[in-house]
């Protein structure tokens, strides 16, 4: 583990693998520490050749809290509806994006592969639309676009993601648990990996007053469509037929705009990254990002 000062704040991290090895920068969902790139996983891809970065987001784990800064998220679904102006929000997907360029310039990288799922999807896609010579491939797993009209939840997986988790250590993880059997891999759900992981996540940082502020970043920007049909970036969608959370149409959506990309669908696959999905999921990242590396200039 590691921090870094990059773009105003503070940036905890974690490294795997060798750094003269080409970098995937994995970018974390909607309040999600970097436990969720399990370190096992991180060393799969490691051990493939990667320099592997996982790291937290502004207003989860260890980076830096904006504590007490307020938002209206009623006010941002309202304008959404056409219903008055856009309240102001302390940051967008855009900073989001930028915190992981600080931290790749704090580390002295100059240009990544970038994998983000969830909202680390709509990060990553806002990185290569917004920083694309600092992006050698990229790698949206489980995202969407920002079009309304696409990767909608249902209906019971939203209301548990808006509700507010318990405070209670037991409660959280039980909470959790439940919660997450809405929209993991409903084959491989593994209830005590589950667990284990909220156990962690909340002994190392239980900090649920940044949902609202991740909430209002991903509300208040703007939808990609046109930033991705223009993109000149080796890219590769991956997507659960399983998922609740974002449904797949927000993956297909997103290979349909991205000029040339790969789409990865997967009939067994919830909103989440079980185990039994790495043999197909590390080998298409490693084969994604060796081809992107070899139409770099020089590589032949």
């Amino acid at each position: 583990m590691g921090a870094v000062q990059a773009n105003g704040i503070t940036i905890e991290y974690e490294s795997f693998g060798s750094p003269s090895d080409p970098t995937v920068l994995l970018v974390c969902g909607f309040t999600s520490q970097l436990l969720g790139w399990d370190e096992r996983f991180c060393r799969a891809l490691a051990d493939g050749g990667r320099h592997v970065l996982r790291y937290d987001n502004r207003d989860t784990g260890l980076s830096t809290h904006l504590d007490g800064v307020r938002v209206s998220v009623d006010g941002i679904f309202r304008a959404r509806k056409g219903e008055g102006a856009m309240p102001a929000v302390p940051y967008t997907l855009s900073d989001f994006a930028a915190d992981g360029m600080g931290l790749l310039d704090a580390l002295g990288i100059d240009s990544a592969h970038i994998m983000g799922m969830s909202m680390g999807g709509m990060i990553v896609q806002t990185m290569a639309i917004e920083h694309p010579t600092r992006v050698r491939s990229l790698v949206s797993v489980m995202s969407t676009t920002g079009e309304n009209e696409y990767g909608r939840s249902t209906k019971e997986a939203n209301a548990a993601l808006m509700s507010a988790p318990p405070t209670e250590r037991q409660a959280y993880i039980e909470s959790s648990v439940r919660n997450g059997r809405l929209w993991s891999s409903p084959r491989f759900y593994d209830e005590t990996r589950a667990a284990e992981l909220a156990a962690a996540s909340y002994d190392r940082m239980f900090y649920p007053e940044g949902a609202n502020r991740q909430l209002a970043a991903i509300l208040s920007s703007p939808a990609r469509a046109d930033g991705l049909r223009a993109l000149d970036v080796p890219t590769l969608v991956i997507h659960g037929l399983a998922d609740t959370l974002i449904t797949p149409s927000g993956g297909q959506r997103t290979a349909e705009l991205v000029p040339n990309s790969n789409l990865l669908l997967l009939g067994d696959m919830g909103h989440d990254l079980p185990q039994a999905l790495w043999p197909v999921l590390v080998p298409a990242v490693l084969g994604h990002t060796a081809f992107a590396e070899s139409l770099r200039p020089g590589a032949h």
